[in-house]
């Protein structure tokens, strides 16, 4: 996002109450997510994964660019529904209900990914009650895992998918229920790959699995859904995931192992978190036990992420030379500080011990990047502070 959004939000405000705020850029998320999906090869799809942002005006700006939404609850479904009702959706979560199930048919929900042998078995019930054929993709837990990835879904004992060595067994389990078509695969292995050679790598391993399943024991291979994972160095945000490498090595790698299958990408945080900006006003400014520590009117409870992957988050100081008060005004200068939050928790942190320039009660602090598993993977009401403003900038097609 540019900052300049962030400059003109605070001109514009008509209160002296500390800036807490969140600004999506939408007219940067639809460039970006056209961008990314132009690079893929022709028989890829790119859906967005609602998990992380799920507002409306966000799902909305994606519509026309993003190939199609994938979600993890019938709650998303809605929320994908309540922007438009035939837009392409694929449906994952270890946990889905017979209700979710029943709702995912009924709002037209184009592929459902089953985790397990009983939810196949659920879902062949469900169908049947509808008189319907619902179109699976089987989740597998493959053998192998995700080199380097910050949170590892396969390659291991996990909640998620079927075993690698089950999935012949429920192959011919399927062919039994009337009501379930299985059409291809979904192989998500880990989450915050940063290299290109060996996410390709990894897309390798995928569609090996793929092709020994329908070769040895018969699986519709249709469509093969390899994941998202494709991760955001919040540590340095200058080094970026080379997606243009990764694509032309697809491309080649497709041509020559999967020409006729259909391969999706469900990306959330590659696509959304640039777009957003949480900012948030310094009130107080101290020294305890000689280390600087701001306090910020916001937190974790606003912005979990920082504190959910364990890193110092990447932020800007905005200066604010206004200056209400009779006494003197707390300022740092060339020192590492702390940005805390207002919560009653010494865990309320979201960059520790970072070094700043200058730092003064009244400035603000832009964090960039939070576009995704920002606002919406946090503990909103925690301590009844209030909300942020959620400004949302563009996304008209």
């Amino acid at each position: 996002m540019d900052l300049t959004h962030v400059t003109r939000y605070i001109a514009g405000r008509d209160t002296r109450e500390p800036v807490c705020a969140y600004l999506y850029d939408l007219d940067d998320l639809r460039l970006r997510t056209t961008r990314l999906r132009a690079a893929l090869p022709e028989q890829c799809a790119l859906y967005y994964a609602v998990k992380a942002n799920s507002d409306a005006p966000v799902l909305r700006a994606l519509l026309g660019v993003a190939d199609g939404f994938e979600v993890a609850s019938f709650g998303e479904i809605e929320r994908v529904r309540g922007v438009d009702a035939e837009v392409p959706i694929a449906f994952g979560g270890p946990g889905k209900t017979d209700a979710e199930l029943e709702g995912a048919l009924r709002l037209g929900v184009g592929l459902i990914h089953v985790e397990s042998t009983l939810q196949l078995s659920r879902l062949d019930a469900v169908a049947r009650r509808q008189g319907r054929c619902a179109d699976v993709l089987l989740r597998a837990n493959p053998a192998y895992g995700l080199p380097g990835a910050t949170l590892q879904m396969g390659g291991g004992a996990t909640q998620f998918g079927i075993d690698e060595a089950l999935l012949p067994d429920v192959l011919a389990q399927s062919r039994t229920m009337p009501n379930v078509r299985v059409v291809g695969l979904h192989v998500h292995a880990g989450s915050n790959s940063l290299d290109a050679d060996t996410h390709l790598a990894l897309i390798d391993r995928h569609i090996a699995l793929a092709k020994r399943l329908r070769d040895l024991h018969g699986l519709t291979l249709e469509w093969l859904n390899v994941g998202g994972g494709i991760g955001i160095d919040y540590q340095n945000p200058e080094r970026h995931f080379d997606w243009d490498r990764f694509c032309h090595g697809l491309a080649a790698l497709l041509r020559e192992t999967a020409p006729s299958t259909r391969i999706v990408f469900e990306c959330g945080r590659f696509i959304s978190a640039g777009c957003g900006c949480y900012v948030a006003e310094v009130i107080d400014l101290k020294r305890n036990h000689d280390k600087w520590f701001a306090v910020l009117r916001g937190g974790t409870h606003h912005f979990r992420l920082p504190v959910s992957w364990q890193h110092n988050h990447p932020f800007q100081v905005l200066p604010n030379d206004h200056w209400d008060y009779p006494f003197p005004r707390p300022v740092v200068e060339r020192q590492p500080v702390t940005l805390c939050g207002e919560l009653c928790t010494p865990k309320d942190v979201l960059a520790r011990e970072v070094p700043v320039d200058r730092l003064r009660v009244g400035d603000r602090i832009a964090f960039t990047m939070a576009g995704a598993y920002g606002w919406h993977i946090s503990h909103h009401d925690f301590l009844s502070h209030p909300h942020p403003e959620r400004v949302f900038i563009g996304g008209q097609p």
